[in-house]
């Protein structure tokens, strides 16, 4: 099976975070103690995936190779790709259709952030599936800002409804597809929506009328957020500050994932470590190498 390829979707204006994203991509913006583009990263890295684009506007573009390089630090390899104009979540497919090269992909939303107990065994699961496409579902009380997910008395999904004015169930599509090979040529098949966007929706559809999509639940266990809103930003820092301090673990760390992946050795991960000697980001993984 050719290996499993990433991408970030971290394009956008950030209109609705104005007038704090005025200057600063909103997937630069602070997660509390670390910039929000580090968790999708690293549901990525937890899904094993080492090679990543991102795609952002091209004003942004040298920001974001500022923060990440070329990702050898975390034994990654980075690419950078421009969006001249936000025409769509699909749109991601066709502007990564050279980088992915055939390869299945796993695409996340750059203002997205998930946690909790077995995520890496359910991404596991996702990538384990060589054809088709895996979506999640996960249960939310305002499914009309989202894609929302159809299905009949048994369970069965029907379709997918993006920002349904009455939403046909309360599970929201999450910003993290799983899609097989064919994923750019199918983009290249759908039309714009009515807003004039390329849809994420109309490209699952597509897999969902061969019956090769599969939506895999997030249960209660499970933390989605997504950080569109200056209130939703606020709780996720909260939400991160709040785990962190209770348990004395990092969320969405790169170099612990690195380290515990095998991709970095405990060289690499002091000399990372000395480079935030002056915060508690980096007493932390002083005390991973500490504790091995």
């Amino acid at each position: 099976m050719t290996q499993r390829k990433g991408i970030i979707l971290a394009g956008g204006t950030g209109s609705r975070l104005f007038p704090i994203t005025g200057a600063v991509s909103k997937q630069l913006m602070p997660i509390y103690d670390k910039p929000m583009i580090y968790f999708p990263l690293s549901v990525l890295m937890l899904a094993g995936i080492r090679e990543i684009a991102v795609i952002t506007t091209p004003g942004d573009r040298a920001q974001f190779e500022r923060l990440l390089g070329d990702g050898s630090q975390w034994g990654l390899e980075m690419t950078y790709i421009g969006q001249p104009s936000p025409d769509g979540l699909a749109q991601a497919y066709l502007l990564a259709e050279d980088f992915l090269a055939g390869a299945p992909s796993v695409m996340v939303l750059g203002d997205n952030i998930f946690f909790g107990h077995g995520l890496p065994e359910l991404l596991a699961a996702a990538d384990a599936r060589t054809t088709g496409g895996t979506v999640f579902g996960y249960r939310v009380a305002d499914p009309q800002r989202y894609g929302v997910v159809a299905m009949d008395g048994d369970g069965t999904v029907t379709g997918i409804v993006e920002k349904p004015a009455e939403p046909p169930s309360n599970y929201a599509v999450t910003g993290l597809y799983f899609l097989d090979a064919s994923a750019s040529e199918r983009a290249r098949t759908i039309t714009p929506s009515a807003r004039g966007e390329l849809e994420i929706t109309s490209l699952l559809q597509t897999y969902l009328d061969e019956g090769s999509l599969s939506v895999q639940q997030m249960g209660r266990g499970y933390a989605w957020l997504d950080t569109g809103t200056h209130a939703s930003l606020l709780d996720a820092g909260n939400f991160v500050r709040t785990l962190q301090s209770r348990q004395g673990l990092q969320a969405g760390c790169p170099e612990e994932i690195a380290y515990e992946q095998g991709w970095i050795d405990s060289a690499q991960l002091n000399s990372l470590a000395d480079r935030y000697s002056k915060t508690e980001y980096g007493a932390y993984l002083k005390r991973l190498l500490k504790e091995g």
